[in-house]
């Protein structure tokens, strides 16, 4: 399913995040947050169900809501001073206000790559692909995607580089790939 809203285009089958063109990172649990923010838009959505679900009704502190859900804020340009999208409401819960238009994507779809012009300079371009939880333990998802993530964000530091976003990598997870043919989908060397 995609969410369109603002300049920002939210694919939950892609677990992708859009700005426009270009593709946002988003950590996976502000992903997973804004994504049932969105579903559940009609209505406030309590502290409690947040952790059932994004967590899996792990104990976590409010600081670890607090700071996931301004990762989410910050993904899609709002702060917790404005609160264009995401509206706290005090001792009650969370809210989606923005207005968004649902958009089924067909299951043959495919996502071009990016067109880019002789004038752009040549980049270093890089895609780090998902780590396999060989364990199978199910709670070391988040640790395994955690380590695409922080690969992802420390390459992207370097000067000059053009690495893919960890949410476009994303839907290779759990698939059998020749890296030949993700780096021409992805337009990637």
């Amino acid at each position: 399913m995609r969410y369109l809203f603002d300049e920002y285009t939210f694919d939950t089958d892609r677990r992708e995040l859009r700005r426009e063109a270009d593709v946002v990172t988003i950590a996976p649990q502000a992903f997973d947050l804004l994504d049932y923010l969105i579903r559940h838009r009609e209505r406030v959505v309590n502290k409690d169900e947040l952790i059932d679900t994004v967590w899996s009704g792990r104990i976590v502190s409010d600081a670890a809501l607090t700071t996931r859900l301004n990762a989410a804020r910050n993904a899609i340009g709002d702060t917790g001073e404005k609160q264009r999208l995401i509206k706290t409401l005090p001792r009650k819960g969370f809210r989606f206000v923005g207005a968004v238009r649902e958009v089924r994507a067909s299951p043959h779809e495919v996502v071009g790559p990016v067109e880019r012009t002789v004038d752009t300079p040549p980049r270093l371009s890089i895609v780090v692909l998902p780590f396999a939880n060989l364990g199978g333990d199910p709670e070391q998802d988040y640790f395994v995607d955690g380590v695409t993530e922080s690969l992802t964000t420390d390459l992207s530091r370097i000067s000059g580089s053009f690495v893919i976003a960890r949410n476009s990598a994303y839907s290779y997870k759990g698939r059998a790939i020749d890296v030949r043919q993700v780096g021409r989908e992805l337009n990637i060397r």
